[in-house]
């Protein structure tokens, strides 16, 4: 069923920062002593279908530009899956004209944080409607710095038809609580957000702050696999294929019961550090600051 919940939107920047990351790969735009990373590249999927992604999956360039991008090109304007950091936008919108001259008609935010929903703003300047879960909405409403906010929300579920192509919007939970998968039926592709990361060097977690976990993020992906796709286009990182997918699923879900049976064994968050790193190389960096977190999920 199709829920679609309306909102008045106020003009001011959206950012709510992927608090979790190291901070310094985090930093906003505008660090003067900042070298730029190389300019994201523009990848073709299928002939209607494009992927804006950075050309190093690595935290600098995370920190810089922001998450991966896609473009869906129809006869009657584009539809965009994310929007990276503010500063990305005059990159995004001229890789977008390289492909068409159509308008982009809608930005589907997969979730709310900074290096995704960053650029937003500036795309509903230009005349897109912003799309997000009514609860990543409710996630960048609490940013005490939030003053804009999308327009649309949805609950549930919500299809698009734009130029006689059709996208669907589900609402999923794990990396936040409010995550958006967006499915191109035709082309057989997902976009998942941070629900996937595809780089060694960024970690997946779960924002327990943004009301995701582990559990849900399991769950989440089980029903996604159920779908009927063949590459899924992540939040950081290369596109995968399906099997891919589930490679990364069970690598996770195998780091969950390992947390769960030292936890067991009453052993210290050093100790269950040491053995995910070891075991899966999962733990460090970014991922560390999940680990109290799991502590306490798999007791």
């Amino acid at each position: 069923m199709r829920q679609l919940v309306p909102f008045i939107a106020r003009p001011l920047l959206a950012a709510a920062i992927l608090s979790m990351l190291c901070s310094a790969a985090m930093a906003q735009p505008g660090q003067a002593n900042q070298t730029p990373p190389p300019a994201p590249q523009l990848h073709k999927i299928k002939d209607d279908l494009y992927m804006i992604e950075n050309t190093n999956a690595t935290m600098n360039d995370l920190g810089y530009w922001g998450g991966n991008v896609t473009v869906l090109l129809t006869d009657a304007g584009v539809i965009l899956v994310d929007s990276k950091f503010e500063r990305a936008h005059d990159d995004i919108v001229a890789k977008v004209k390289s492909l068409t001259d159509k308008p982009i008609k809608y930005v589907i935010l997969t979730h709310n944080h900074g290096d995704h929903a960053g650029g937003a703003e500036k795309m509903e300047a230009m005349g897109a409607t912003v799309i997000i879960s009514a609860d990543d909405r409710d996630n960048l409403a609490r940013d005490p710095k939030a003053g804009w906010l999308p327009a649309v929300g949805y609950i549930g579920q919500m299809q698009l038809l734009l130029g006689g192509k059709e996208v669907e919007l589900h609402q999923l939970r794990g990396h936040t609580r409010g995550d958006t998968v967006v499915y191109f039926p035709v082309d057989r592709v997902v976009s998942v957000g941070d629900l996937l990361t595809t780089s060694d060097q960024i970690p997946g977690i779960v924002m327990y702050a943004d009301g995701g976990n582990w559990t849900d993020w399991k769950r989440s992906m089980d029903e996604l696999l159920k779908w009927d796709f063949d590459e899924a286009i992540p939040g950081h990182g290369p596109m995968v294929t399906k099997q891919e997918v589930v490679n990364r699923r069970n690598k996770m879900v195998a780091i969950m019961e390992r947390v769960r049976a030292m936890n067991r064994d009453h052993k210290s968050q050093e100790e269950i550090t040491q053995t995910l790193v070891k075991e899966f190389n999962w733990g460090s960096g970014p991922s560390a600051g999940n680990i109290p977190g799991m502590m306490q999920e798999f007791r």
